[in-house]
């Protein structure tokens, strides 16, 4: 017991400095949404999104290394109707009362050279966490011609059942599948 206890204490500021390489990038509350789609009733895709999402994201490229903490204030959901809007916030979908943010830890991103195509991590959506993995559909970092910094940027998708969180309200009438994209745009700090 010693012994491993040993080995993590010389093991620690190994894992500190791989996290301290990676550069970290805020992003930009302008610039960066989740939308979510379901099918309705059979009719149509309903597309929606939250207004005001944060978070940060670590990135090092040449070790192929990453992680994303992305918080979404579920209060700011947007469906286009001030009426669904508050529908969608009670206790049967949303339940923003008691669970105003949800969340995305990654910390196990994939790459293909040296652009990274999918993130690993845990969503918690009203209180309830499952893995998920975003496929990253479009990615680049240059410099931002607006903030004279470095930034990436790019968009991920992933797919959930809602009644996986707690959310199966009209199911199957209202679809169960629900696409989630994500479009980030992050300043390096």
């Amino acid at each position: 017991m010693k012994k491993a206890r040993l080995i993590l204490a010389l093991l620690a500021p190994l894992s500190a400095s791989v996290h301290a390489a990676m550069d970290t990038y805020a992003t930009d509350p302008h610039h960066t949404f989740a939308r979510f789609s379901y099918n309705h009733l059979g009719f149509s895709t309903q597309l929606s999104r939250f207004d005001k999402v944060s978070g940060t994201i670590m990135l090092d490229t040449a070790a192929r290394k990453g992680a994303a903490d992305i918080t979404i204030d579920t209060r700011s959901v947007s469906t286009g109707s001030d009426h669904f809007n508050e529908h969608i916030q009670e206790a049967d979908f949303l339940d923003t009362e008691k669970f105003p943010t949800a969340t995305f830890k990654g910390d196990s991103v994939k790459f293909t050279g040296d652009t990274p195509t999918e993130i690993d991590g845990i969503l918690t959506l009203k209180g309830i966490s499952h893995p998920v993995a975003l496929k990253i559909t479009s990615f680049t970092c240059k410099l931002h011609p607006m903030v004279l910094k470095e930034a990436c940027g790019g968009d991920a998708e992933t797919h959930v059942k809602r009644s996986d969180f707690g959310m199966s309200k009209y199911v199957p009438y209202v679809g169960d599948d629900v696409t989630i994209t994500v479009s980030v745009e992050a300043i390096k700090q």
